[in-house]
């Protein structure tokens, strides 16, 4: 596997190897051990750094197996797109600094999953630096002509009160939801981690949230252990989430499941947040209805106050960082779940104000769904290059729009 996925036998071998090394070394006598070190730190320092940077040999085996089907593949992916012969070449040899990881992890759920849309991950948070010749072009590509020389604007959620309820009548708005995602400073992403930092940080969320007060309180919920009950209240709300799909399966990050992974809900539902499920947190706020103006204080207000107790991953130049490179900058999502039967008879006009906000039209329940009843999961497209405020603007002024066309029909 690449770096990251072969840490665990990595640390199973060395645990073995050191037991030994301790029984051998009891059976050796003193002038043997310290004539062993001392030729021991006779070694060059930099041979051993290039040991540690060197990717193994069975790596590069998978990467030129995995790159050379997906060059003969008709898969329609970005990574297919971006990862020319040169880029290959460059990046196959590298590892990011601190964990290690390899191209490999960064490219085989598209390497196994050629009917990937994007088809890369980011293993670390040091791997969008490292194997920036990949993923800048696809994060412009997506993120509608982000350019590598472009830097995302600081953190603005503007004026929260500018924003209000879309639909007052009730008669289109069925619901309301904006999230944002979050990774926690110091670790990595779901292939690198190990099975104490999953506890660990799962020990640092709920605490957290056990300090949130007002509408915000709540109660954290571990997937460990979880009763049958507890679940099937869960799913019963829309809020458990399952084991990743395949896509993520062969990214690596559902490791060590369900280790560290767990959902917190405020009392009135309406808040959410899920832990280190694809990302560290994935913050949600929701309500029935289409008063987007509440739904986003909400979230602003948390993602606020929980900020001053987590410190977040956030580069400068993409913004806040998370594992799909299509979540990066914002990371904010913004959607409704709204009922225009009449654009739903002319999808080409729905598509045509969609196109002009920059919005993201989705079957009922989600991605490669259908509307079912004329009812679409309308989102903001952009989330790279524009502040939270106007991500979310652009989803409000699209959906005012959409509701103009749809009652004048």
């Amino acid at each position: 596997m690449g770096g990251c996925a072969s840490k665990k036998q990595e640390e199973e071998a060395a645990a073995a190897a050191a037991a030994a090394a301790a029984k051998e070394g009891e059976e050796k006598t003193e002038g043997e051990q310290k004539a062993e070190g001392e030729q021991a730190n006779e070694q060059p320092k930099d041979e051993e750094a290039r040991a540690d940077t060197m990717v193994d040999a069975a790596v590069l085996e998978k990467l030129e197996a995995g790159f050379k089907k997906l060059k003969d593949s008709d898969s329609k992916s970005l990574l297919k797109k971006h990862l020319t012969q040169e880029v290959f070449d460059k990046l196959k040899t590298v590892k990011t600094p601190s964990f290690g990881s390899t191209l490999l992890d960064v490219i085989q759920s598209g390497l196994e999953n050629h009917d990937s849309g994007v088809g890369v991950y980011a293993p670390d948070a040091e791997a969008y630096n490292t194997f920036a010749d990949l993923f800048d072009p696809i994060i412009e590509e997506y993120h509608g002509g982000f350019k590598k020389t472009d830097k995302h604007p600081p953190k603005d959620w503007g004026d929260v009160d500018t924003l209000g309820n879309l639909d007052p009548n009730g008669d289109y708005v069925i619901s309301t939801r904006v999230r944002c995602g979050r990774s926690m400073q110091g670790y990595p992403f779901n292939p690198c981690l190990t099975e104490a930092q999953y506890k660990e940080m799962e020990e640092k969320v709920s605490s957290t949230l056990s300090g949130l007060s007002g509408e915000l309180k709540g109660q954290f919920y571990p997937l460990t252990g979880m009763t049958k009950e507890v679940q099937q209240k869960l799913i019963d709300d829309h809020f458990l989430f399952k084991e990743g799909d395949r896509f993520l399966q062969a990214a690596n990050a559902c490791r060590f499941w369900p280790t560290g992974r767990g959902i917190y809900h405020n009392d009135a539902k309406t808040f959410l947040i899920w832990c280190n499920e694809e990302d560290h947190l994935r913050i949600i706020s929701m309500q029935m209805g289409g008063d987007l103006g509440q739904v986003y204080r909400r979230l602003v207000t948390a993602v606020n106050d929980i900020e001053k107790r987590i410190p977040f991953s956030h580069d400068d130049r993409l913004g806040f960082l998370t594992f799909c490179p299509t979540n990066l900058g914002t990371t904010v999502r913004a959607s409704v779940h709204i009922k225009v039967p009449k654009l739903a008879a002319n999808r080409a006009k729905l598509e045509e104000v969609a196109g002009k906000y920059n919005l993201q039209v989705r079957g009922t329940r989600g991605e490669h769904t259908e509307a079912e009843g004329g009812v679409y999961d309308i989102s903001n497209r952009r989330r790279m290059g524009l502040t939270e405020y106007q991500a979310v603007k652009e989803m409000n002024d699209g959906i005012a729009e959409l509701i103009k066309i749809e009652s004048s029909l």
